[in-house]
């Protein structure tokens, strides 16, 4: 559309990200709270679709800019590419809803405090939109800074709450950890030699070593900012402290930044990718899905078992990856773009379906002001838009068809069960084994779902003050209707999604599904060849419609006026309460005992004496235990060692200035 114009793509980017730091001060600088809710809100949202116009548009081509600003001889390099472009098809599309929710629930803050907000919400979609943009490791540095920064300040909005101060400071500091591994990947690439410009790295011409040092680095850096084991303890931790629609942001949009760096790394600036490389990354992506899934099973708080599902679904991302390294690196290019689309779809999906969900989540701790499931219940009579809303988020998250989760994981399977015979034997022991641990982690992802939405909206509340409560407002429903509407679509139309991947699919990896995907005709979607495999969200969903009315129609024609409705059988006794229904402890206490040996459990057992007793169980991350505990008790002891050199006494800093005076003098000598 733009193209017709006669405007490039890069500059309508540019245009919107201008637009929303402006927003942002005009926010910052109105602070008025009808003004931010009702208008700059809902214009940034305009900006977001305007964003995925034009991404749409540059999917299929190339367009470069150079801005008059940075250092000088070193000014910042710009680039819109299929793989560029496509990210920013998912930022722009996933922050509409986003956005359009946010003008509904920040509604409630205070004048000064939303007008900060404002400014650092839209410096946040900002900095995303030129990390995708970005052409050069300068520019990329500043705008990933950037992110990190405005991410850091929208987690501890609440800062007056100490936890929230843990969970921003724990979040700084492994972003800033990954920021350093990032920038010395970037330093291996340059190899001193011409300019830190992408083009320049990708006519490098790395050896396998440093090529492998460099992809390392990358996967650590970038692992660091997308929750991959173990540098995963920041996720759980910032998302119950962030706002339900900054959590949105993190989890939907943000965590896509870090994929987008390791395809970038791996495929575009390295000429060279090795079979190995795959190996590692789907097993990291493997063992980060399963622990993902594992945790979410037993949380009992609303956004932490979101969080650890969002470590899940990297984990099934990175598994694509690797999968795409080790076929690519083997010459079977078909399947490396089938694992590839897997991989982009399933990034896509994710910010839809977990953007939903994040913003549910929100909506409810307006009306209840609680997350803990063991305080919710029967929503569903009080919220029943919202409860409509999260039942379409928790099936597509579930990867039940013919929603959009179900399409991700899908191809994804297919790539694991089509891979022919590769080149390494016990590669060829992996797939299977690979295959089961992925089809596993989808079965325990339908079990948090069931416990997430059953527990919170079916049974009886299990609070008295849940009586009272209201449904989401008019904004936050658009919103949410905006991401209910992505995940529908992204389901029922996967083949228009495909051929839209394939721009990517070539630039990486010269090859695509486009031929094979629309061999049947837009209805069927075959990812290899109709007789291999084939699907038709279209067709199972009219099924499934089919069945519904029939049935309804049956028991309408044949069973009407024949029925005598009473009270549930209550097994002989009536007084059945709230305290009688299923837990989100207990529903979680299979996998709880299954896995106990991995995770800490704690256990609180009442005594036969005690006149209230209380079972009380928790669950630690026993990572944590191993490489983050280990690290702070050597920084508190260095700490304690250091702070004994201040007395508070003068004469004993005069006498350090002396010493360090004459050391110099004797050096100097």
């Amino acid at each position: 559309m733009f193209a017709s114009l006669g405007v490039s793509p890069i500059n309508v980017i540019l245009g919107v990200t201008v637009f929303w730091l402006l927003l942002g001060l005009g926010g910052l600088a109105l602070q008025d709270n009808r003004i931010i809710t009702r208008v700059i809100f809902p214009v940034g949202a305009i900006g977001s679709l305007i964003l995925a116009t034009a991404a749409l548009g540059g999917l299929s081509g190339v367009d470069t800019a150079v801005l008059p600003i940075g250092l000088p001889d070193l000014p910042f390099h710009l680039r819109i590419d299929s793989l560029s472009a496509f990210f920013l098809l998912l930022l722009g599309a996933s922050s509409i809803g986003i956005t359009l929710f946010s003008a509904g629930y920040f509604g409630r803050m205070a004048v000064q405090e939303l007008g900060l907000l404002c400014l650092e919400y839209h410096i946040f979609l900002a900095s995303m939109t030129l990390v995708f943009l970005a052409d050069d490791a300068y520019m990329f540095m500043v705008a990933w800074e950037a992110m990190a920064l405005s991410s850091y300040f929208l987690v501890t909005t609440d800062h007056d709450q100490p936890e929230v101060r843990r969970a921003g400071f724990l979040y700084l500091l492994i972003a800033h950890v990954g920021a350093i591994a990032i920038l010395m990947g970037f330093g291996v690439m340059q190899g001193g030699h011409g300019d830190y410009t992408f083009d320049t790295m990708r006519h490098g011409h790395l050896s396998a070593y440093w090529a492998s040092i460099t992809f390392f680095l990358a996967l650590f850096g970038f692992g660091a900012k997308a929750g991959i084991l173990p540098m995963h303890a920041w996720l759980p931790e910032a998302h119950p402290a962030a706002p339900s629609p900054v959590s949105a942001l993190l989890s939907g949009i943000m965590l896509k930044t870090a994929i987008y760096g390791i395809l970038r790394v791996s495929f575009d600036l390295l000429d060279i990718q090795i079979w190995w490389w795959g190996v590692v990354a789907l097993t990291l992506g493997l063992f980060t899905a399963l622990f993902g899934v594992i945790f979410a099973a037993v949380q009992v708080d609303m956004k932490r078992l979101l969080a650890y599902s969002s470590i899940e679904n990297i984990g099934i991302i990175l598994v694509g990856i690797g999968l795409t390294i080790i076929f690519h690196a083997s010459g079977k290019e078909a399947l490396a773009a089938l694992s590839l689309t897997a991989s982009l779809y399933h990034s896509i999906n994710h910010a839809f379906m977990k953007g939903l969900l994040f913003l549910g989540t929100g909506s409810i701790l307006h009306a209840t002001g609680e997350r803990h499931l063991g305080k919710l219940g029967g929503l569903i009579h009080k919220m029943p838009n919202l409860a409509l809303f999260m039942l379409i988020g928790t099936l597509a998250l579930a990867g039940l068809p013919p929603l959009n989760g179900f399409v991700s994981e899908w191809l994804m399977l297919q790539a694991f069960l089509l891979s022919p015979g590769l080149t390494q034997a016990y590669i060829n022991m992996l797939v299977p084994i690979a295959a089961a641990a992925l089809v596993l982690t989808a079965a325990l992802a339908g079990f948090v779902m069931v416990k997430f939405y059953g527990v919170i909206f079916l049974g009886q509340p299990r609070d008295a003050g849940l009586a009272v409560v209201h449904d989401a407002g008019i904004w936050e429903r658009i919103g949410m209707l905006c991401m209910v509407a992505g995940c529908i679509a992204l389901g029922i139309f996967p083949t228009f999604v495909i051929l839209h991947l394939d721009f990517v699919a070539e630039m990486l990896v010269h090859n695509s599904l486009g031929t094979s995907a629309v061999h049947s005709g837009w209805l069927m979607l075959t990812p290899i060849a109709a007789e291999r495999a084939s699907y038709s969200p279209l067709i199972l969903l009219l099924i499934i419609v089919s069945g519904v009315v029939l049935t309804m129609l049956a028991v309408k024609k044949f069973y009407h006026g024949r029925l005598r409705r009473g009270p549930a059988w209550d097994c002989g006794f009536p007084e059945q309460g709230a305290r009688m229904q299923d837990t989100a402890e207990g529903f979680g206490q299979p996998i709880r005992q299954i896995f106990e040996w991995f995770m800490g459990v704690v256990r609180k057992m009442p005594s036969p004496f005690d006149l209230h007793p209380h079972y009380h169980a928790e669950v630690h991350d026993r990572l944590w235990n191993i490489f983050y505990a280990p690290i702070k008790r050597a920084n508190e002891a260095i700490g304690n060692q250091i702070g004994k050199l201040q007395h508070g006494r003068i004469h004993v800093y005069l006498l350090y200035s002396f010493i360090t005076l004459l050391a110099l003098l004797a050096f100097i000598e």
